[in-house]
């Protein structure tokens, strides 16, 4: 990639984030969409065509005009703990749970449709394993060798009340 692809794509960032249309569509979790990604640094996932579009899956809608998404691709994916096969409109997918990104809905371009429910079940499940996002799973690796004790949900910490 050349200086003159990021320069192409900065003027497409600009006119995508310059852009005051109203909302004219919804979404909802579990939809896929094609986005205008962009170009990106190193391996982060990235589009590709003029629009540099890439399909991703809405895992959170955070408002109207934000949500988390993952990044997919069509070619097969060896390294299981960093995706998920899926099977979409009958054509297996891999969505890369490493590769979670923050995206306004002004990046939005055509929805695609819409994951089953078991895959988007997995895909999380996957998600939360990966980025230890459960307070009840802690990772044995990290925790245990640190000799740090069990997570606690709802726990408040109170300062001493013997301080003279």
């Amino acid at each position: 990639m050349n200086n003159k692809e990021f320069d192409k794509w900065n003027e497409l960032k600009k006119n995508l984030h310059d852009s005051k249309e109203p909302i004219k569509f919804y979404f909802s979790e579990r939809e896929i969409w094609w986005c205008s990604l962009g170009l990106n640094v190193g391996i982060e996932a990235f589009g590709k065509g003029e629009a540099y579009l890439r399909p991703v899956l809405v895992i959170k809608k955070l408002s109207i005009h934000a949500c988390i998404v993952l990044p997919l691709t069509s070619k097969e994916k060896e390294r299981e703990e960093w995706f998920v096969e899926i099977l979409f409109k009958c054509e297996p997918q891999w969505v890369m749970v490493h590769q979670i990104r923050f995206l306004d809905t002004k990046r939005f371009r055509l929805k695609i449709g819409k994951l089953n429910i078991t895959d988007f079940v997995r895909v999380k499940e996957k998600l939360e394993i990966l980025h230890e996002l459960s307070r009840d799973m802690p990772s044995q690796n990290v925790r245990d060798k640190r000799n740090l004790p069990p997570r606690q949900t709802n726990q408040r910490v109170l300062p001493p009340t013997n301080i003279v």
